[in-house]
């Protein structure tokens, strides 16, 4: 008799599941999961990579057509940029990556609510005239926190300028691409206004000089690269990059544009106002945008805003920024960095003859190659993902043993 009840026992028990299977399933779902999300990380960066290296390539190809007896010199002038041996070539590649680095800000985030924010140049010269405006009227705010005003204000007039197509999208479906480029005039032509009715100096036909106290603060920066007109603009840049990537992947609200931008009428389904996430979006990238052209015209670089009827190029430059960082606020930094630093070594080449024109070719292959190479990296995330899902996936027994389980096909034996 106990023999045979031991039995029963050992019968019953190998008919009960462990009690952490559903907790083992469960792990390794979240281990394939982060090894997915780490190879689409590396993917993105390889991807990126790549098409640096075919745009340089095509450069080279383009320079040995123009001349070939200086085109590996020229390619090396490329590479160096502004790194040439003295701190100002320094300095004027980390002026010419600043305000890019922004506008690239802009473009991705404004991305991660599906919203193409071609209208950054427009926000960037509202945002910069305010800010010049400030400074030169300002007289009776004190010199302590007169360029922080001044930045508040570069970030309430791109701000502003975004809101328009923001609002055109949500409330009335008008496209934002549209909308922004036909913003990107009416800045121009308001921005020249503003300069000639209340900043003009006629001497040179631009804006009147910004005053040293509304300068950005250097913190000791321009003694230790003298030539290099540095000042705390490149660590604002960071920390307003780690601010966004916090934003976009730390918070509601970053859940919140991701959805939106994935799909707005599940959004909506989902209890989420899409309508006032896309104009948030907008506002945000054009107050990013401002803040850009607010570091450039009041960083002691020696540029002003003149009159010229034409649309600035830091806004366009930050599409291409975005693009090669796959819209990643983190990536935007070093990407802006690289496209400053490639834009001196163009323009140096004019010293073997050839034309400063050849930087913009080669970057405009690579933004060619980073947009093919994000469709490919959407298709192989997919191919993965669909390859991990089946890995994970284990056929269940012939039907349900016991309230709220499913058998294994071995738990269906039955030991007699």
């Amino acid at each position: 008799m106990s023999d045979s009840s031991d039995k029963n026992n050992d019968n019953k028990l190998n008919d009960k599941p462990p009690a952490d299977a559903g907790q083992v399933e469960a792990s390794e779902a979240e281990i394939n999961l982060a090894a997915v999300g780490r190879l689409k990380g590396s993917y993105s960066i390889f991807s990126s990579v790549m098409a640096i290296v075919t745009g340089l390539l095509v450069g080279l190809i383009i320079l040995m057509i123009s001349n070939p007896a200086n085109a590996g010199q020229g390619l090396l002038t490329i590479l160096k940029g502004g790194m040439t041996g003295s701190v100002s070539g320094f300095g004027r590649a980390v002026a010419t990556s600043i305000p890019i680095i922004m506008t690239g800000l802009s473009v991705a985030f404004a991305y991660k609510a599906g919203l193409f924010n071609i209208g950054a140049s427009g926000q960037f010269m509202i945002g910069g005239v305010c800010a010049v405006f400030v400074a030169i009227k300002g007289t009776m705010i004190p010199d302590s926190v007169l360029w922080l005003v001044c930045m508040l204000a570069a970030m309430a007039g791109g701000a502003i300028w975004g809101s328009v197509p923001g609002l055109l999208k949500a409330y009335f479906k008008v496209n934002e691409v549209i909308t922004s480029i036909m913003m990107n005039y009416i800045g121009m032509y308001l921005t020249k206004i503003i300069i000639e009715r209340t900043i003009y100096d006629s001497r040179y036909a631009r804006a009147q000089a910004v005053p040293l106290r509304a300068r950005i603060p250097t913190l000791g920066l321009d003694t230790r690269f003298p030539g290099a007109n540095l000042n705390i603009s490149l660590l604002l840049c960071i920390i307003f990059c780690v601010i966004i990537f916090i934003i976009s992947s730390r918070t509601v609200f970053g859940f919140e544009l991701t959805a939106v931008g994935l799909n707005p009428d599940a959004s909506r389904y989902a209890g989420i106002n899409s309508k006032r996430t896309v104009v948030i979006a907008m506002i945000g990238a054009g107050a990013l945008a401002g803040i850009g052209a607010f570091m450039m015209y009041l960083g002691g670089t020696g540029v002003y805003m003149d009159t010229k009827e034409i649309v600035a190029a830091q806004g366009f430059n930050g599409i291409p920024v975005s693009l090669l960082a796959m819209n990643h606020p983190i990536g935007v930094f070093f990407t802006g960095l690289f496209i400053g630093h490639i834009t001196i070594g163009g323009e140096n080449l004019q010293l073997f003859g050839y034309s400063k024109e050849i930087i913009d070719m080669i970057i405009a292959v690579i933004i060619y190659c980073a947009a093919f190479s994000l469709i490919f990296k959407q298709l192989l995330h997919r191919i993965i993902k669909s390859r991990s899902k089946f890995k994970t996936e284990k056929p269940g027994g012939p039907g349900p043993q016991g309230p709220g389980r499913y058998a294994r096909p071995e738990e269906t034996e039955v030991i007699s």
